[in-house]
């Protein structure tokens, strides 16, 4: 439901997300301006975890937006450095490291942005995002198919870290006939001898995820990614190829002509009616998708002065992170 009174532009707004772990709509910050913590669940550098580190910091720029003292923190326990450094590609602002920290340091709620089971996460409000999947150009001679995608999970985990983490018999053999790898020698059986508790050692990291360094080879606007991103619910699956990007690409570079275009006209307002909606769709469980559809009748409204259109844009772009005003200045 709508978190947003559109008749009152400048009222007080309310962030809601749909808790996952129970089915409802809760505030993002119950406690007027009470700090909330926003902790990022990422199991590994794949296009997964990109998408809940954007959703992560989404969350904190639209809970800034309302007043918010926000404090941002990232659990990753598998190749955090790497997925920083993809995350800083798409504008994502820094996290601390949970698990330096001390927990409860004052904060009045935590929500918990993952891709895995609600409970797989600590206590308080779950915001779930769904996997993203990368078609697009192969990565060393190889696309990223369904069959690779079910093997390699969600997770990013894939087929050197199945049979890291023991996949073998049937399951490993299946593996094989595809032609991947193959399939491991059969384990002789041990010598009979007194019952002990096995040496399982640390547990494995997952593999690499190809689709990761595959997808962001491909960029030269990272900003496309993060618009083809945000064009979709955060809890609907998406496919992403390099025909999605370049539409996105498109629309950007359209959207900043225009930007540069409006600020040569004297500037005016964000009217309400339409600041209430942008508000009314972000506030409302982050609906960025209906953000971008203001932003698309805006552009379009014949009765809105140009310089209207520019700050709308720029106000919006606060949240969205698409660096809408990059053009400005440029030649015509």
């Amino acid at each position: 439901m709508p978190a947003y009174d559109r008749s009152a532009a400048y009222a007080q707004p309310v962030l809601r997300i749909l808790d996952a772990r129970t089915g409802e709509s809760v505030p993002a910050a119950p406690a007027r301006r009470g700090l909330t913590r926003i902790e990022a669940h990422a199991c590994g550098p794949d296009p997964t975890a990109l998408r809940v580190l954007l959703t992560a910091d989404l969350l904190v720029r639209a809970l800034e937006l309302g007043g918010t003292p926000v404090w941002a923190t990232l659990a990753a326990p598998h190749r955090p450095a790497e997925l920083r450094t993809a995350a800083t590609t798409l504008s994502i602002r820094p996290f601390e490291d949970a698990h330096d920290l001390t927990p409860g340091l004052g904060e009045a709620q935590t929500l918990h942005v993952t891709s895995e089971t609600p409970d797989a996460s600590g206590r308080g409000p779950v915001v779930w995002v769904a996997p993203v999947e990368w078609t697009g150009e192969p990565m060393g001679g190889r696309g990223v198919d369904a069959s690779s995608a079910q093997v390699m999970g969600s997770s990013g985990a894939g087929i050197a870290g199945s049979f890291a983490a023991g996949a073998t018999g049937s399951s490993a053999a299946r593996v094989a006939d595809r032609g991947e790898v193959p399939a491991p020698d059969p384990a002789p059986e041990p010598a009979p001898g007194p019952a002990r508790e096995p040496d399982l050692g640390p547990a494995p990291e997952p593999a690499a995820h190809p689709a990761l360094p595959a997808l962001l080879s491909c960029l030269s606007d990272p900003c496309a990614l993060r618009l083809a991103l945000l064009s979709v619910p955060r809890g609907e699956p998406l496919r992403l190829d390099s025909g999605v990007l370049e539409e996105a690409a498109g629309r950007l570079a359209r959207w900043r002509r225009a930007v540069a275009r409006w600020a040569r006209q004297p500037s005016r307002p964000v009217p309400d009616e339409v600041r209430a909606r942008l508000r009314s769709a972000w506030e409302d469980d982050l609906g960025l998708p209906g953000v971008l559809e203001v932003l698309r009748s805006v552009e379009s409204a014949p009765e809105l002065p140009d310089g209207a259109r520019f700050e709308t844009y720029v106000y919006a772009d606060r949240l969205l992170a698409l660096d809408l005003a990059r053009d400005l200045g440029s030649p015509a």
